[in-house]
């Protein structure tokens, strides 16, 4: 029997195909929606960048760093320490790709608020010297896109690298056993390092609440504990920003100015220091002695060691 099709049939015939089509690739759609919606946001997490205010530009783009010493009391081997901690902020080019500071201007760049952080202290005989670097984007809309930091005294010195890449790509070396040449990814979290620059640029920002947040890289090397996130409660109290960590028994808080450009005046650490019996919860803290603006890097001449007396450093 010959079948024949009427024009109206066809129509309704493409149509529903047509319909049908559209069905399915909206479903995949759906899911992946609803996957996003279900992954746990950070408080106050910020995800767009803003224009620089003209404070900001003014005081970071002047050509000189900002530099600021403290008098450091530091937990060591159950005992409190005395030194010196200096914090050292700069804005700087970044390239992206290769992860270091451009020599060359360049669209690509990304501009960074780098931190140095420095502590000296002596242990009994030998002394302690730890560096921490911090590369944060300027823009305040992602993490950090580096670290590192050396730890060097008698026994030996340890080095930790970070990269921000697809996922945090992490390189570590040190003289202990079961610490020694480890390469490893973690899944992106809050990282305390970069809370540091985060709150210079806008403590408004700061993210709150519940969070999962990897210590820094000083602790975890002086506590030998794996480098990770750790479920952390953070709170904004008027001028302190304070990062409590029940699985680690340790607080960090950090006073700062309210005012721009929001310079840290103060900051202490509560954890337990010391092994066996020698054990007990202590206080380190650091109390900001000087502050200085200066293009340190051309100062390196004799001449310019008065700048350490300025700070109280010798």
């Amino acid at each position: 029997m010959e079948t024949s099709f009427k024009p109206s049939i066809i129509c309704a015939y493409i149509l529903g195909l047509l319909l049908c089509f559209i069905s399915c690739k909206k479903e995949p759609h759906s899911e992946k929606l609803l996957a996003v919606n279900t992954v746990p946001t950070l408080t106050n997490m910020v995800t767009s960048e803003k224009p620089l205010p003209e404070a900001f530009k003014d005081y970071w783009y002047s050509g000189k760093a900002e530099i600021t010493s403290y008098k450091l009391e530091q937990a060591r081997y159950g005992e409190i320490r005395t030194g010196k901690a200096v914090l050292i902020y700069v804005t700087e080019d970044f390239l992206p790709k290769i992860q270091v500071k451009a020599d060359h201007q360049n669209n690509n760049n990304i501009p960074v608020l780098k931190l140095n952080a420095t502590k000296k202290f002596n242990t009994g005989i030998y002394p302690y010297s730890i560096m921490q670097s911090t590369f944060y984007p300027v823009a305040n809309n992602k993490h950090a896109i580096k670290l590192s930091s050396s730890m060097q005294e008698w026994c030996g010195h340890a080095y930790t690298q970070l990269n921000n890449k697809t996922q945090f790509e992490i390189m570590s070396h040190s003289y202990f056993e079961g610490e020694a040449d480890e390469s490893f990814k973690l899944q992106k979290a809050i990282l305390e390092n970069e809370l540091w620059t985060q709150l210079r640029i806008d403590p408004k920002s700061l993210p709150l609440g519940n969070l999962n947040v990897i210590p820094s890289f000083e602790y975890s090397r002086l506590k030998h504990i794996p480098i990770k996130a750790y479920t952390t409660k953070a709170t904004l109290n008027n001028n302190i920003y304070t990062l409590n960590y029940p699985e680690l028994n340790r607080t960090l808080a950090i006073t700062f100015n309210l005012n721009f450009p929001y310079d840290i005046i103060s900051w202490e650490e509560t954890f337990k220091s010391g092994f066996g019996s020698n054990a007990k919860k202590l206080v380190t803290k650091a109390s900001r002695i000087k502050t200085i603006k200066s293009a340190y890097w051309t100062k390196n001449h004799n001449k310019h060691q008065n700048l350490r007396d300025t700070l109280q450093l010798n």
